[in-house]
């Protein structure tokens, strides 16, 4: 089985995605720490300017710093929600497939969010189904995961018996490969080529949030998604090729 995992993140990458494709379950990590002016609660959309805005889902801030990412709360006294669906209508109505999408994303927007990991899991959920990536996602917190960085990985791996695990670029840095490899357990690197698409508003700009790509291709999204990179099957070639 090929594990990957991650950290909730508002409105993710196409990076991400890439992974997950590669996956036979995904772990969302919802129990770590929360991590302030990263990913979680941000992420970038295209302006008609042609520049890259960020959308920041606002967090309570009392003790933050402090807390797991499923204890952060959302700040709803402020209207980031009516900014958001105002932003993303703006500037991809004229988009090909803007049609597609646009109500059932709405709909998400209209629900009641307390907690940011909640919002997290079910917009991920709604751009799997959009693209087409049909495997099981698993909570972090419906386990007992033990262990820091590296070690952590292994006792979900080992729990979940996954025979491969899929880290991404970043993982270099504190995956103690030689750990996996005593516990049999296969590491891959991600390292994800960003495609070009067509896209409204002026020169290519990459690493925006996928609504980007569903909204200028939509169907055909996670085509371009996976162009030039590694699929499942070239993956499970290198792995038993190095193993």
């Amino acid at each position: 089985m090929i594990l990957a995992a991650h950290q909730p993140v508002y409105l993710p990458w196409l990076g991400l995605f890439h992974k997950i494709a590669l996956a036979d379950k995904f772990c969302f990590f919802d129990d770590v720490q929360y991590q302030p002016k990263d990913w979680n609660n941000r992420n970038k959309i295209k302006f008609s300017n042609g520049q890259a805005n960020w959308l920041t889902v606002p967090v309570k801030r009392s003790g933050y710093r402090k807390k797991s990412i499923i204890d952060i709360e959302i700040n709803n006294e402020l209207p980031w929600k009516r900014k958001h669906k105002k932003s993303i209508i703006n500037n991809y109505s004229r988009a090909n497939y803007f049609d597609l999408y646009i109500n059932d994303l709405m709909e998400l927007y209209e629900k009641d969010w307390k907690y940011l990991v909640n919002l997290n899991y079910r917009f991920l959920l709604f751009f799997l189904e959009k693209l087409g990536i049909k495997i099981p996602v698993l909570r972090m917190s419906d386990y007992s995961f033990r262990g820091n960085k590296s070690d952590l990985v292994l006792d979900m791996c080992l729990k979940l018996q996954a025979q491969v695990y899929i880290f991404g670029a970043l993982g270099k840095e504190y995956a103690d490969s030689e750990s996996f490899k005593k516990n049999n357990v296969a590491v891959f690197f991600q390292n994800y080529n960003h495609p070009r698409y067509e896209q409204l508003h002026g020169p290519f700009l990459s690493n925006l949030s996928v609504l980007d790509l569903l909204f200028n291709c939509g169907p055909n999204s996670i085509n371009i998604l996976m162009h030039r990179n590694i699929t499942k099957d070239l993956l499970i070639e290198s792995i038993n090729i190095h193993t």
